[in-house]
């Protein structure tokens, strides 16, 4: 299993993008960008340019990421592969959101659906069925019965305390997360630190930019911003995000930060700012997982969170080419993906 996988992602690993790649594309004219596309790997982006579809883009980036994940789950079994697979799960969980919001405003059922990303052999919704349930009521009931009934069951008890779309939200994707930490845990312990550098960098962002968007541009109070974010056992730890939620300003919470994350937060000025630099972070340790000897599960999912995080990064340049935004934002951008690999 182990060689077989390793050769795999070390031959997936050359499909990354290096800085060329990305300057090819800043740079190239609008006729030029499908080939630069095309000769970087990405026939399937090419072939929506021009047009550049926001819903098409992102479906076309999730297709090929549920492709390269089906490949390297072949020789996966156990908590190994329960793990990758959940993985994929976040993508059927905002086919969930979808569906969910949906109902909220009385869309019809052939509109909703065609909003949805289609999930091939990783589909565990039965779309049809629920696009054509009465109101999210009952919508919620039969999730409940189904394949993600442990990340509805507290969704549906936030709803039905407050019927806030935006909480509901919220509590699927907490749920969502907290069940990727205890697999995380599970698979740590076969695998040892390598997998715990990728998950740790990951939970600890999410609370840490949950925590400030909840608090500081929601307005919720520190009980209810505590509530909502993953018990962790990573680098912030469930005490610590209870003083940090209680805290009165971005400045406050990020003064009070372990040390290490204090150090490479200095200076953020704005939640975004604190997102782009965690997640730049976390994509340099992604790399050193790739290129080390690491277990074969651990650099399976390095590169899964690289190639995630460049093919998002093709689809900002994409984007932001065509709303004709400031050339120097796009660079910025180009910058910080360029220096994730080496």
């Amino acid at each position: 299993m182990s060689a077989y996988l390793n050769t795999r992602v070390s031959l997936y690993a050359g499909r990354l993008w290096q800085a060329e790649n990305f300057r090819a594309l800043l740079k190239a004219s609008e006729a030029e960008i499908p080939q630069v596309l095309v000769d970087g790997g990405l026939v399937q982006l090419a072939g929506l340019v021009p047009g550049n579809d926001l819903h098409s883009l992102e479906q076309s980036i999730i297709a090929r990421l549920l492709d390269e994940t089906l490949v390297l789950l072949r020789p996966l079994t156990g908590s190994a592969r329960a793990f990758l697979l959940y993985w994929t799960e976040r993508f059927e969980v905002t086919n969930l959101k979808t569906l969910l919001r949906g109902k909220m405003t009385g869309e019809r059922p052939a509109t909703l659906l065609n909003r949805l990303t289609p999930m091939g052999a990783f589909g565990r919704l039965e779309v049809q069925d629920l696009a054509h349930a009465e109101d999210v009521a009952e919508l919620l009931r039969r999730l409940e019965s189904g394949h993600y009934a442990g990340i509805v069951r507290q969704a549906r008890q936030a709803f039905e305390d407050s019927h806030d779309p935006f909480l509901l939200d919220a509590a699927l994707d907490r749920s969502y997360y907290e069940g990727l930490a205890h697999r995380a845990r599970q698979l740590e312990k076969e695998t040892g630190p390598a997998l715990r550098r990728l998950t740790g960098p990951l939970i600890d962002r999410i609370n840490l930019v949950w925590l400030l968007r909840y608090r500081f541009n929601y307005k919720l109070p520190p009980a209810q911003v505590y509530y909502l974010l993953v018990a962790a056992h990573y680098g912030l730890s469930s005490a610590s995000l209870k003083e940090l939620a209680a805290l009165g300003s971005l400045e406050d919470v990020l003064a009070a930060l372990p040390e290490g994350m204090k150090q490479r937060l200095a200076d953020a000025a704005t939640i975004p700012d604190v997102f782009a630099r965690m997640e730049h972070a976390a994509a340099r340790e992604a790399d050193k997982v790739l290129r080390s000897n690491a277990p074969a599960i651990a650099r399976a999912f390095a590169y899964l969170i690289l190639r995630e995080r460049q093919l998002r990064g093709v689809r900002a340049i994409l984007r932001g080419r065509n709303l004709g935004l400031p050339g120097a934002m796009i660079e910025e951008t180009v910058g910080q993906l360029a220096q994730d690999v080496h």
